[in-house]
């Protein structure tokens, strides 16, 4: 039977707290699409003579980790040790991108130069209306979609090799950009099987690329094309995650669904949908995502089971679509989530 959950009880607040505490004791390795979340910001002046569009006077730039380097730098902000696994260029966003991690304590051991291609870098331009309200006017990827060469791909498994063994979970991030190629996916997943280490991916659609792994997380609209149908009310999403877990040989799948929270479905049949925690104050969903996979994966490393760290990682996007950007998560800010 579907079951849902609201406010939170004080004996779930508790469990959820002792699961955050067992946070510093655990480690995750990364294995994804590195990407560098470049910012400029400027102030709207005037509309230009030249084209119907906003004159902005440049303020400031920032950047912060994107892509797969965003949930890592969440493993670590929340406690966790933080390895990171993937493929930057050689160019001044790779600089960028290292001293970006090496603020949050994000093991970069594991990332491999790879010559013929940029970092990834997506560059946004952003007005800033009044001192808290951003709008983003433009977005410019930098990206190369070209799967990784067999060379630096052989680099790369040797890196999981080295770092998964010390690990409690992997997690793999796709973001499409050539790193999770079939030959790493398959390594990370018979290496994560034969070590019993837990294993989450989040799929960025692509899911049938990521068949036996533990937790699969997706958001409603890849499942919907996975499935090649709508899903509505919670009898299509159970049926539709059960059909997932199914296809994927997966103990888990999570379906992220916007406004509507997320539902979880297990190996066992156990279906579960989980509301929102807040729907009053969204100003940017970006990371939302990176905050669930890297909540979730923590948890189950943790020791709680799937519902739980589905709730935690729930309060957790939470907070993070309250914030403009790609923002990292703290520890003092999902305790007060679960407080409030």
């Amino acid at each position: 039977m579907p079951a849902s959950h609201h406010a939170l009880d004080e004996t779930t607040r508790t469990r959820l707290e002792a699961v955050m505490a067992r946070f510093p004791g655990v480690s995750v390795l990364v294995v994804g699409d590195l990407i560098l979340d470049w910012y400029t910001v400027g102030r709207p002046t005037r509309i230009s003579r030249e084209a119907p569009i906003a004159v902005l006077e440049y303020s400031h730039d920032y950047s912060v980790p994107g892509g797969g380097t965003s949930p890592a730098c969440t493993v670590a902000s929340l406690g966790g040790q933080s390895y990171l696994a993937g493929v930057v260029g050689e160019d001044a966003w790779a600089s960028e991108l290292r001293s970006v991690l090496a603020r949050y304590g994000v093991d970069t051991g594991g990332m491999v130069l790879d010559r013929s291609r940029p970092t990834s870098c997506k560059k946004r331009i952003v007005a800033q209306v009044t001192s808290t309200l951003y709008q983003q006017v433009a977005r410019i990827d930098h990206v190369d979609r070209t799967p990784i060469g067999p060379e630096v791909e052989g680099a790369l498994v040797r890196a999981i090799e080295q770092c998964l063994p010390a690990c409690d979970a992997v997690l793999l991030s796709n973001y499409r950009s050539g790193t999770l190629t079939p030959a790493v996916i398959e390594r990370t997943r018979t290496l994560a099987r034969d070590l019993g280490k837990i294993s989450t991916v989040d799929s960025q659609g692509d899911l049938e690329l990521f068949h036996g792994f533990g937790i699969v997380k997706c958001n409603q609209p890849e499942a919907e094309e996975a499935l090649r149908r709508p899903l509505t009310g919670d009898d299509e999403f159970e049926a539709g995650l059960s059909e997932l877990v199914e296809r994927l040989d997966a103990q888990a799948v999570i379906v992220t669904r916007s406004a509507e929270g997320m539902s979880v479905m297990t190996r066992s049949g156990q279906y579960c949908h989980i509301p929102v925690t807040n729907s009053s104050e969204v100003f940017d969903v970006t990371g939302a995502g990176d905050t669930v996979i890297a909540l979730v994966t923590l948890a189950a490393a943790a020791g709680a089971d799937l519902f739980d760290a589905a709730r935690l990682a729930n309060y957790g996007a939470g907070v993070v679509v309250r914030k403009w950007g790609n923002a990292v998560l703290r520890p003092d800010e999902l305790r007060e989530a679960l407080n409030e």
